[in-house]
């Protein structure tokens, strides 16, 4: 049975810094592009963050590039998302996701081809 845990995620100032961990279990992420969509109160569920298993390509939105930052380790069968110079408008439950293939997709389409998700970690950003 596939099973994605979230986890990582908190409470955090503007400015502050979280790591989200995803473990997959009944299945070996090796061959699948994984990654990240959150979703916050009364918003559309948005694409975050996704990395390719072909060849180990990134993408991000444009809301959060150059302060996030997608890895997967294989072998651990885990991603994480370094979240950086976190901002108001980062809040939201983040959720990973597993796609049914390698290679990812334009992000924008990341939450219409996600095939498994987590249940999901929250992430607040207060002062």
């Amino acid at each position: 049975q596939v099973q994605l845990v979230e986890s990582g995620g908190g409470l955090v100032q503007p400015g502050g810094s979280l790591r989200l961990t995803c473990e997959a279990s009944g299945f070996s992420l090796e061959a699948w592009a994984m990654g990240w969509f959150r979703q916050a109160p009364g918003k559309e569920r948005e694409g975050v963050s996704c990395t390719s298993a072909s060849d180990g390509s990134t993408s991000y939105a444009d809301s959060v590039r150059d302060r996030f930052l997608i890895s997967r380790d294989n072998a651990k069968n885990m991603v994480y998302l370094q979240m950086n110079s976190l901002k108001p408008e980062d809040p939201g439950v983040y959720y990973c996701a597993s796609l049914d293939g390698a290679v990812c997709p334009p992000i924008t389409l990341f939450t219409m081809l996600a095939d498994h998700q987590g249940q999901g970690t929250q992430v607040t950003v207060s002062s």
